[in-house]
């Protein structure tokens, strides 16, 4: 028997469009199903399916521990078809006291620490859900939201969680997606169940009165946020900005007058232990001139304890040095981007976060309150049916014994539907007999008063929205500011402190600049490495260079002074002088302190002067005058002063002072005319300078005409010389007088 061939699938389809594509949805895969949370409970899908199955292994706070391993497994094996240990670097989060506001997973073993150890392997690990995390959870049996089929069809996993309060800010969330990421730091449950209230008893309330409840982020591990009530307010208007946190301090008195400063609550995410590392450090580089010693007394409680170099230091001004110097202070980003809904991605205020969350809310309620409609309905009925049949039981034993089919004759003879006979058929004999009509027509009364009130209660939105309110008020009660874990742990800082820090701030800024005013010479090798040495010295063969280089720029400077540089391509660079490196060995090289391009040069370097004016000029002929305080930059990319022409490049950068201009080529014309034909520009070509049949630039330089020009020989050659060589910019000039210098170049 011949076989069938196979027709394999093959279709041509353009490789750009079968790219866009796949990456369209693998975005689209990243956004909605694994890096940005849902406004609705806070939650991405791997926390989702988390704490499902948790609930479904029966790990309430009541139950005991449960192997860690045996949570993931149940979560990758039927819900999140994704890496182990993903899963459990998820949940292991969800544990963590000092990384989540409110945890949802109650940890037993090592789950890490806030110095950045890696907690366990999950096979050592044990966890359960925590009491508020089941408030999450609340009404997945009543049909509260909707359920969908696992990637692999077998099981069925909820949207999203009922969520009895805004997880969303309350825990916060990070994460980054493809071309969007989110950041939502954690804010205080009590503060945001009173925000939460006003917005449902008035759905016009403003962003800014909804910040008389919401103070600010209230992070895990404390902390103060410096920041000004403007700029809180329009961070949360916007959905967009950062808070400024700082670590919290007390001074504690010592013997002798001396004292030491205690750091007892550090900025969120920061790791302690390398936050102590990066002191020291600076301590041994000498950067932190008041603090003499850091050491780590933490224990359960953090406490870090920093000696000051002597008893007259202000303390408040050593800690200015290290909130500006270390992750004392840090920045807190705030970005909502937040799945609308659980489809559309989109940046939320804090109004509309919390709009989201009561929609959710009024839905859930909305739909319990029907399935317990449902549920009364049909116990009604089935009591409806005893009562039927109460005061004839002998004949209902009768049916039941003689009667082959007894379903359709207690229908008929009782007029009951099927569902009540069904109940009647289903009963023990024992409760049969045992059936008392007080207690049936007691819960029948109960359940027709509870059915009359939920029907008004889904009639009404007045009712629905106190219901609400009610329901927040339990969370609050709970979980609230009254409560050991509600208590706010972030303090936000009053006006007059924020103004004493900011001046406290400038002192120390003005303590830090201060640099010790020495004399030292800077020197600079043909291949760029940088080195300066204490003193102003001279040149000499005592200085040695890498086998193959050799020295190029030799200049005299002191600590204070500012180190300027000229590339080939037009750009300018600026150092400080008393960060430049020490004279041993070599020197470093000069491209780990600016951008340098590769196929880049220097044309010269020099210290730099106020108000001073410099003449660039291009191999192309072109060039201007510029000032040199406008061509300082500080920042390693440098700042681009002259636009140059491929394949020319920048070759002069000569000090302006004189009356006159001086331009020679390389094909060794001369040109002078007067200085004022050249304009002076910010940035720019410039103007052509000198005219060029073959070659380009050679020098170019400013000279005062009475005092004649000097030669690369250092021969001055007088004005009575040099008649026949002055003309106009941009003419092509002749050659130079008889004894010029072979290079051609001036002094």
């Amino acid at each position: 028997m011949t076989a069938t061939p196979v027709k394999d699938d093959i279709r041509p389809e353009p490789l750009a469009s079968a790219l866009s594509e796949r990456y369209l949805a693998y975005a689209l895969s990243t956004i909605t199903q694994r890096a940005l949370p849902d406004a609705r409970d806070g939650l991405k899908p791997v926390h989702r399916r988390l704490l499902h199955a948790m609930r479904l292994l029966g790990l309430n706070p009541q139950a005991g521990f449960k192997k860690c391993a045996r949570v993931v497994g149940d979560v990758i094996g039927k819900y999140h078809p994704h890496g182990d240990q993903a899963v459990y670097d998820a949940m292991v989060r969800l544990a963590q006291d000092f990384a989540v506001r409110y945890p949802l997973v109650e940890g037993q073993g090592n789950f890490g620490n806030v110095d950045g150890d890696n907690p366990a392997a999950m096979r050592y690990t044990e966890a359960r859900l925590t009491e508020i995390a089941q408030t999450l959870l609340q009404g997945l049996d009543e049909n509260a939201v909707d359920f969908r089929p696992t990637y692999d069809g077998t099981e069925e996993e909820p949207v999203v969680l009922p969520a009895a309060f805004p997880n969303l800010l309350a825990n916060g969330s990070s994460g980054i997606a493809v071309g969007m990421a989110t950041s939502i730091p954690p804010h205080n449950l009590g503060e945001l169940c009173a925000a939460t209230i006003a917005l449902i008893d008035n759905p016009n309330t403003r962003d800014t009165t909804l910040l008389k409840y919401v103070k600010g982020p209230d992070f895990p591990t404390g902390g103060i946020i410096f920041d000004e009530p403007e700029s809180l307010a329009e961070a949360y208007k916007t959905g967009r900005g950062s808070f400024r946190v700082r670590a919290r301090w007390r001074k504690e008195e010592g013997t002798r007058g001396m004292y030491q400063i205690v750091v007892d609550q550090i900025p969120y995410q920061v790791q302690k232990a390398k936050l102590i590392e990066r002191i020291a450090e600076l301590i041994e580089q000498k950067k932190l001139p008041l603090l003499d010693d850091v050491h780590d007394e933490s224990a359960e409680d953090i406490r870090i304890v920093l000696t000051p170099k002597s008893r007259v230091v202000e303390p408040e001004l050593l800690m200015e040095q290290l909130f500006r110097q270390t992750d004392l202070e840090a920045r807190i980003p705030l970005n909502m981007n937040v799945l609308d809904k659980g489809l559309v991605p989109r940046v939320m205020s804090l109004k509309d976060a919390l709009l989201a969350f009561i929609d959710l809310r009024r839905e859930v309620l909305e739909r319990r309150t029907q399935h317990r409609l449902e549920k009364i309905a049909a116990r009604l009925e089935v009591l409806e049916g005893y009562l039927a049949v109460f005061l004839n039981l002998d004949k209902v034993i009768k049916i039941i014994r003689t009667e082959d089919e007894p379903k359709p004759v207690l229908m008929k003879a009782f007029r009951l539907t099927d569902n009540q006979a069904e109940a009647i058929l289903n009963m023990r004999l024992r409760s049969l007999r045992k059936l008392e009509e007080m207690e049936i027509r007691a819960e029948h009364d109960g359940l027709t008063k509870e059915q009359r009130d939920l029907r008004k209660l889904l009639g009404s939105d007045k009712l629905k929205s106190e219901r609400l309110i009610t329901e927040l008020k339990e969370v609050d009660a709970k979980f609230g500011m009254r409560t050991a874990l509600g208590k706010r742990r972030t303090q936000i800082a009053e006006a007059k402190l924020i103004e004493k820090i900011q001046a406290v701030a400038e002192e120390a800024v003005e303590l830090a600049t201060q640099v010790e005013r020495e004399p030292i010479t800077i020197v600079c090798s043909e291949k760029g490495w940088l080195r300066s040495y204490r003193g102003h010295q001279e040149p000499s063969d005592a200085v040695k260079y890498r086998e193959g280089d050799r020295g190029r720029f030799w200049l005299h400077a002191e600590t204070t002074d500012k180190l300027m540089m000229f590339s080939t391509d037009g750009r300018f660079f600026t150092l400080d002088c008393s960060k430049l490196p020490g004279g041993r060995g070599n020197g470093e090289a000069i491209r780990t302190f600016i951008d340098l391009a590769p196929e880049a040069d220097l044309v010269t370097m020099f210290v730099h002067q106020e108000g001073r004016r410099l003449l660039l000029a291009a191999s192309t002929g072109h060039g201007f005058i510029t000032g040199e305080d406008d061509a300082v930059a500080m920042t390693k990319a440098g700042k681009r002063v002259m636009n140059v022409k491929m394949p020319g490049e920048a070759a002069v950068c000569r000090f302006v002072d004189g009356d006159s201009v001086a331009v020679i080529g390389d094909n060794r014309k001369l040109l002078i005319f007067p200085l004022a034909e050249v304009p002076e520009m910010a940035r720019g070509q410039g103007v052509r300078l000198q005219k060029y049949h073959d070659g380009g630039l050679l020098d170019a330089t400013a000279f005062t005409w009475k005092d004649g020009l000097i030669d690369n020989n250092n021969r001055t050659f007088e004005p009575s010389e040099l008649k026949a060589w002055k003309g106009l910019r941009a003419q092509a000039g002749r050659l130079p007088p008889r004894g010029w210098a072979k290079s051609g170049k001036f002094a």
